[in-house]
């Protein structure tokens, strides 16, 4: 028995969901472990693109178990449309399993989501209004209301009531908006726990059962590094803990159970929405990339920021999740170019650093510093070696080695299943 976390190394969007499909083959369960449906993981079977935001990206494999954990906030609006687009394209569901300690995003939090960010005016962070945040609020308050209340619907919608109130006199009395009809939530949830029941479980309990049996264990993150809420440049984060040590607390697991943290990292860098980002190429460069790597957001469609590779970042995602392996994706993007850089460290009032810092706003003065590198041939998708590699590309994958300290175990050369050259095994 093995367990992997796969985990994004930078601001999310790293192309984690085709190393999940991909090494789910391998692995007995796959559990997503935090977040909501705010994030995106894009698989391409067979020339098929499917866009998935809830169900754990194992489930392109017949008999494989797919967890959605204790730690993720669930619509289950979202969730249903997720499952319609897959049966309809003749996928099998049957294994996926929702835990019960789970918490059920309600219509209220997508409209406190909305009149945040409208009340915040210029300052605002981006969110996606999809209510992620203040579902994780409601959950810290403890007023949250879990998937496993749908078990008994007169348990939902006795809580429901109760909150509803509160939520309501809000709406109404200090944003001046009309109330949310009670009624009708009771209702859409009404069917939703009907469809919804029989993949209802106890996630942590499962999971467990099969850790005992033997079975290989893969542990799928959302969102990066950057965005933790903890440890992200705060405030422009998300409400959950994208990195390796959310797997415990979202998935109900021990960190002795956790054998490898494989850290996913683009060959250069994006980011969706505001913050700061020291690498960004405001120029015909980055559009380049972000036209030829197709960078938009697979949940929004947001055009995506892009710069080069920050080993700066990098280094701190080793830090803060404990990575054991890397996969760089991408590579195929950054063929073509004469040079490609690499951000080693940070320039700020004459002295340079390569330490990421605690307080997002300095990096609105630090400048980059680049070690520029030679480029490789265009089209690398057909290479499934390493060795076969352009030697360039190579020096490239050998320097992020260097820099950041963890083996490149996977490289990504294409978006389909099998563009991908594998180094390192995980299980």
């Amino acid at each position: 028995m093995s367990t992997t976390v796969i985990t994004g190394a930078q601001w999310g969007d790293e192309g984690k969901g085709r190393f999940v499909d991909f090494l789910a083959r391998q692995a007995g369960c796959v559990v997503r472990y935090q977040g909501g449906d705010n994030a995106g993981h894009t698989v391409i079977i067979d020339s098929e693109e499917f866009k998935l935001h809830l169900v754990p990206s194992g489930i392109f494999y017949p008999h494989k178990i797919n967890i959605i954990g204790n730690g993720v906030v669930v619509n289950p609006a979202a969730l249903l449309k997720e499952l319609r687009m897959l049966e309809s394209s003749g996928i099998d569901v049957s294994g996926l399993r929702i835990c019960a300690r789970a918490h059920l995003i309600l219509p209220w939090h997508m409209k406190f989501d909305e009149l945040s960010e409208l009340g915040r005016g210029n300052a605002d962070i981006g969110t996606t209004k999809k209510g992620i945040g203040p579902a994780y609020m409601d959950k810290a308050e403890r007023s949250g209301i879990r998937v496993g209340d749908l078990i008994d619907f007169d348990v939902f919608v006795r809580k429901l009531t109760l909150y509803a109130k509160a939520k309501n006199d809000i709406l109404e009395k200090i944003y001046g908006e009309p109330g949310i009809d009670v009624n009708k939530v009771i209702e859409d949830y009404k069917y939703y726990a009907s469809v919804m029941m029989p993949y209802i479980t106890d996630g942590i309990a499962l999971l467990h059962e099969l850790i005992s049996k033997g079975e290989n264990i893969l542990f799928e993150g959302a969102q990066g590094t950057l965005l933790d809420l903890n440890i992200g440049t705060y405030p422009y984060v998300t409400s959950s803990h994208p990195i390796a040590g959310g797997v415990c607390v979202g998935a109900g697991v021990g960190p002795k159970l956790i054998d490898n943290v494989l850290g996913i990292v683009k060959a250069y860098t994006t980011r969706v929405g505001k913050g700061p980002f020291v690498t960004e190429l405001r120029d015909g460069t980055g559009d380049a990339i972000r036209e030829k790597g197709h960078e938009y957001g697979a949940t929004t469609g947001r055009a995506r920021r892009c710069g080069w590779l920050d080993a700066v970042i990098l280094k701190y995602a080793v830090r803060v999740n404990g990575l054991t392996h890397l996969a760089v994706t991408r590579m195929d993007i950054l063929g073509g170019f004469d040079t490609v850089k690499i951000c080693t460290g940070y320039r700020y009032r004459g002295e340079v650093t390569d330490v990421f810092p605690a307080r997002w706003e300095l990096l609105n003065e630090y400048e980059p510093v680049y070690e520029e590198l030679k480029g490789w041939d265009d089209n690398i998708s057909h290479i499934k070696r390493f060795e076969d590699l352009p030697e360039n590309a190579q020096k490239y994958i050998g320097r992020i080695e260097e820099l950041s300290g963890v083996p490149v175990a996977m490289i990504g050369v294409g978006a389909r299943r099998d563009q991908a050259i594998v180094r390192m095994e995980m299980f």
